[in-house]
């Protein structure tokens, strides 16, 4: 087992806890919400104690749907009409090609494995969102979710893996999907809201500690840390900690712990590392699709950070890739050379740091784009076959699993459902699938209707 390093650079970072963690990053998200940190933790304390694994899993979610012909299933023998616009090219590993705008992609192929034969039934985002991140079908409205997402099962299921960060994160707010339905408040994800990829300061939002204490706002990155000084040294001289409960006491000490001041310090990573993700472009208003699809490269950053302090699943929303209209441009001169950037960036990032021993990557959307281009160049929601990407953990790397058809249309062997894909979630971090929760109705709902784990990748 690979030890875990802190992003300062000490090891065990994930093993030296004390006080219970959904916390800093739970701060604000819930208190939007109308909770406060010290109600979130009174809420954890009823769920109950968890389950201990190492295991950990950093979901980079390519809402609108990524195209698998312009992504990691290229179809060069297919006619124009369904070939698209791009070639392919030859990864490090004979006999897998992927499209030719992922050249960095190709070459670090043999740390990540390719899922070619994804389907499911649904051409709605948000329908898809809740299939993708509960492994159940929608509810009559597709935007709220009726099962809970698979972060929420492992907060139920499993809880903290340190103390001081919430068991599941997403960066920067909550999508359709990925909400905690009868699980209750303990287990809805933390929002960061602060989004690395906007231009200006990066803003921890509202930081809700107790009731009757006002919102915290906090400036760039610098001066949060120098915000969690004083904020931690006003507290020791007041006297307040003698005055309150203990729920309330457990919400400052997080708010003052070195360990969260590290996860959220960016400033605290090599200018080079940054640049190897790729910086933000100012927003054009002439040009906001490619300001956009330039927009996910930090917060992939991000997540690789919150996971290596200790977060058991991290969800990085990294929209907007619904390439309709003028796909061809937005994959080649926006969504492309990005994810090209900053997904090979992270894989190697995280194999030097000793991360994919213990942290499974998923990179996919809510389904794939149709096989025909459509008159205006670009391809429309598609769900009977798509790709994803797959890293870490159990995966070897330099696989591919299932493929399609000639056009890209249908699963031609091996076909896999996103069921397949959570399970192969669970099993790495040691989540029951068939365990039993309780509805609204008092009814028991499986963690998982079905699907079995894809023995393939390892």
């Amino acid at each position: 087992m690979s030890r875990r390093r802190q992003p300062g650079g000490c090891t065990d970072f994930r093993r030296q806890t004390a006080i219970s963690r959904r916390s800093l990053l739970r701060a604000g998200g819930l208190g939007v919400a109308g909770l406060s940190l010290a109600d979130l933790l009174a809420h954890e304390a009823q769920a109950g104690p968890a389950a201990r694994t190492e295991n950990s899993v950093l979901i980079l979610w390519m809402r609108g749907g990524p195209s698998q012909h312009e992504t990691w299933d290229p179809k060069m023998k297919a006619p124009v009409e369904y070939r698209g616009a791009f070639g392919a090219t030859q990864t490090t590993v004979p006999g897998i090609e992927i499209v030719d705008l992922l050249p960095r992609c190709a070459k670090v192929i043999d740390r990540f494995s390719v899922i070619r034969s994804l389907h499911h039934d649904n051409a709605g985002h948000s329908a898809g969102d809740q299939i993708l991140f509960t492994g159940h079908p929608p509810g009559p409205d597709p935007t709220v979710n009726i099962y809970p997402s698979c972060g929420s099962i492992v907060s139920k299921q499993l809880g903290h893996l340190t103390p001081d960060l919430p068991p599941y994160v997403m960066i920067p707010r909550q999508v359709p999907g990925t909400d905690s339905a009868y699980l209750g408040a303990a287990h809805k994800p933390f929002e960061t809201l602060a989004d690395p990829a906007s231009d200006g300061p990066f803003r921890l939002q509202n930081f809700s500690l107790v009731k009757g204490i006002s919102q915290r706002r906090f400036g760039d990155r610098r001066s949060l840390l120098q915000e969690f000084d004083r904020f931690r040294r006003g507290v020791d001289a007041s006297g307040q900690m003698d005055a309150i409960n203990d729920f309330q006491r457990q919400a400052y000490g997080i708010l003052g712990s070195d360990r969260a001041r590290h996860a959220f310090d960016l400033d605290a990573e090599r200018r080079s590392v940054r640049d190897r993700y790729g910086f933000v472009p100012r927003y054009d208003p002439m040009d906001p699709r490619r300001c956009s699809a330039a927009a996910f490269c930090q917060r992939v950053l991000l997540g690789r950070r919150l996971v290596e302090a200790g977060v058991r699943l991290v969800t990085v929303d990294c929209r907007w890739w619904d390439t309709h209209v003028e796909g061809v441009d937005s994959m080649k001169n926006g969504f492309l050379p990005r994810w090209d950037q900053c997904f090979s960036a992270l894989i190697e990032d995280m194999d030097q740091r000793g991360l994919l021993a213990t942290t499974m990557v998923v990179a996919w959307g809510e389904f794939g784009r149709t096989p025909r281009m459509n008159k205006t160049s670009g391809r429309d929601h598609y769900p009977n076959v798509f790709s994803a990407a797959v890293a870490g953990g159990p995966v070897q790397g330099g696989r591919v699993v299932g493929s399609s058809d000639s056009k890209g249309a249908y699963p031609l062997a091996n076909p896999k459902t996103p069921q397949d894909v959570l399970a192969t979630v669970y099993r790495h971090l040691g989540i029951d699938p068939h365990r039993h929760f309780q509805d609204h109705a008092g009814r028991p709902i499986p963690t998982l209707p079905f699907g079995d784990p894809i023995d393939e990748l390892g």
